[in-house]
């Protein structure tokens, strides 16, 4: 990490009206101060660095073209945005990304008026857009611009195609900003590309194409057809934008996106236009564009730990265990060694997944479908319909959005997918839009799902050993963010019975019966009540579902308390115990049974011990609730203590 950079110019940018007096020069030299303060907040911060910084020239233009925030911008996935929060009055703050009680790493309608729609997930920002435009008709203000910046692989999810079908067919005005940054889509552009850009989006040329359609009206319907399609055909020969255009879009491009002589005429053309109906802009540009570490190594300067500007070395936590993330990867290799069937799918995150390293030993047998988790879901569900062993792996927030294939391609089948949940429960910097809050309650009401969670990373590979020998019907591991307890780990999984759980340590008062994440916190909650006189039973439920009935009926009969804990939203792990004790009666034999879950609300970013913590679920929080329903006066003491962890 190093000291500031020299901004002189960016120092007298408050917000974006402070720069649509710049001419052409100040605006070149805005872009390259900004590009320095991107990279010297991310390095005390850490987080999304190289896309960032390929949109740093477009941020600038845009800011400078349009009327923000009374125009309004999107930002899809949000992966871009940290150059936007610095021009839209956010600087001083810029160094609290992520951090707790700071800026948020992604768009935040709540955090700025410059932020209209919040963005984390891809491919949303079009469909956003339309309907901002759409409302913006209806309550007669046509002259607002709607622009929706689309990029960082969003294009690859179907969501983006269904809203530009949807938004071609419709007469309102929508700017749509293709951001290309990985030369997926076109190659590189020089001048006369940037030339037919300016052409094709001024005035004069759409005019000229309006009265070349008048004219070809008047021919007979065969040769309007003909001198229609020679047209679109033979621009789209030039820029590449034909697939647009079938959308309903008025294609501009390919520009380049770091040029500002290129990006400042076409905006201007296309802010001017007076013609309905949506645009499309696009635009390549290169991630980690302007600091040569993010240039050379785009892939590992996407996300990023705190890093020295200096040098670009990213300032690597002290050794410790390994990730979840790692044993997983390993305990698939471990069961592909033996097993050909087993695969492995994901949807655009094999790095995040780990499944770069199983991509590594079996690259014939790993799959990423790109940012398309529906249907990365009913491709495992087909895989499986064959006889093959899928591990869909995929994030937790991200499993949502394809909820519907769960049910319908995998669950009603009863197809043997096992779906490996990567970062669930509480996650940290990337906050309330990545947390895996809720993967426990949209499955455990699924029939004939199997639920588990490990308490520690050997239970991990027991448990990818399990859902490598469930043939019968679907399964599910989920697994948190992070390391995990530095416990010895097996060379290869050993299957576990279903449904069945473990005591960890006995005791006659309280029962803890924890899943997942919580059994280690609940471990160190038995021994302080234990230590305080209250003898306490500390319990692994392992599976979500199929519940533990006889471990769950034991605990209830013999402790007076009952506690179950889980990092999830209500209705998930408790769910299924308050069902099987209410069906028992045991809860009305006298049981106190006291369920804790994340709290229901969203949990802003900050670091993942505060913010289990803040959802009341550490250690001192599991202590004070037993002690609360045991009637004890030491509550108060307890829960004082915690309020200052």
């Amino acid at each position: 990490m190093s000291d500031r950079p020299s901004t002189p110019l960016l120092d007298t940018v408050r917000v974006p009206a402070d720069i649509r007096g710049f001419n052409r020069d100040q605006l070149r030299q805005l872009a390259d101060e900004l590009r320095a303060e991107t990279v010297s907040a991310v390095s005390v911060t850490g987080g999304h660095l190289g896309a960032g910084l390929g949109v740093v020239e477009l941020s600038v233009a845009i800011h400078h073209v349009f009327d923000t925030p009374r125009d309004r911008l999107i930002w899809d996935v949000g992966h871009q945005c940290y150059p936007h929060k610095i021009l839209t009055g956010r600087r001083e703050r810029i160094r609290t990304l992520r951090q707790k009680d700071g800026l948020s790493g992604f768009t935040k309608r709540d955090e700025s008026e410059y932020d209209p729609f919040g963005a984390a997930h891809s491919s949303t920002s079009i469909s956003a857009g339309l309907g901002m435009a759409v409302a913006s008709r209806l309550k007669g203000e046509e002259e607002r611009r709607v622009i929706a910046v689309i990029g960082d692989g969003a294009m690859s999810a179907g969501m983006a195609y269904e809203a530009m079908n949807n938004a071609g067919a419709m007469p309102d005005r929508l700017i749509v900003i293709l951001n290309d940054n990985d030369m997926s889509i076109a190659p590189p552009t020089g001048a006369m590309s940037a030339y037919l850009s300016r052409l094709i989006s001024s005035r004069s040329y759409r005019s000229l194409r309006d009265i070349a359609k008048q004219m070809a009206r008047v021919f007979p319907k065969p040769l309007e057809q003909a001198a229609r399609r020679a047209e679109e055909f033979a621009r789209g020969l030039v820029t590449g934008g034909t697939l647009f255009e079938e959308l309903g879009f008025y294609y501009v491009g390919p520009i380049d996106g770091h040029n500002l002589d290129h990006l400042l005429p076409v905006l201007l053309n296309v802010r001017d236009a007076d013609q309905d109906g949506p645009v499309l802009i696009h635009i390549v540009t290169q991630k980690g564009k302007g600091y040569p570490p993010a240039e050379k190594a785009a892939d590992k300067y996407h996300g990023v730990a705190k890093f020295d500007v200096v040098t670009g070395a990213q300032v690597k936590p002290a050794a410790g265990a390994p990730s979840y993330t790692n044993v997983y990867a390993d305990a698939l290799i471990a069961e592909a060694e033996h097993d050909p069937r087993v695969l492995a799918v994901t949807a655009a995150m094999p790095t995040g997944t780990g499944l770069d390293r199983f991509g590594r030993r079996f690259p014939d047998r790993v799959f990423d479908v790109g940012i398309a988790e529906q249907h990365a879901v009913t491709f495992a569900a087909g895989l499986a319909a064959e006889g093959m062993k899928p591990f869909a792996t995929i994030y937790s927030t991200f499993l949502q959005r394809a909820y519907d294939q769960v049910v319908h391609d995998v669950a009603i089948q009863r197809l043997p997918v096992r779906f490996a949940i990567d970062r669930a429960g509480l996650v940290g910097a990337d906050g309330a839009t990545h947390m895996g809050s809720f993967d426990l309650t949209y499955l455990c009401c699924l029939p004939d799902f199997v639920v588990m969670a490990p308490a520690d990373e050997a239970e991990l590979m027991h448990m990818v050993a399990t859902a490598a020998q469930i043939d019968d019907r679907p399964s599910a591991v989920r697994y948190p963010r992070g390391e995990g307890l530095g416990v010895p780990l097996p060379a290869r999984g050993t299957p576990l019975e279903i449904g069945r759980g473990r005591i960890l340590r006995e005791g006659t008062k309280v029962a803890i019966l924890a899943l997942g994440s919580r059994v280690a916190d609940a471990l160190k909650a038995g021994e302080e009540l234990t230590a305080r006189g209250y003898s306490t039973t500390v319990a692994d439920a392992r599976f979500a579902k199929p519940i533990d009935a006889d471990l769950v009926r034991r605990l209830a009969s013999e402790h007076e308390v009952l506690i179950t804990i889980e990092e999830n939203a209500i209705g998930g792990f408790a769910s299924q115990v308050t069902q099987l004790l209410c069906d028992g009666a045991l809860i009305e034999r006298g049981l106190k049974l006291r369920p804790m879950m994340l709290p229901d609300l969203f949990i802003d970013h900050a670091s993942p011990r505060d913010q289990v913590e803040m959802a009341g679920l550490g250690v001192q929080a599991i202590v004070a609730k037993a002690l609360e329903a045991l009637g004890h006066n030491d509550v108060d003491v307890v829960l004082t203590t915690n309020s200052r962890a």
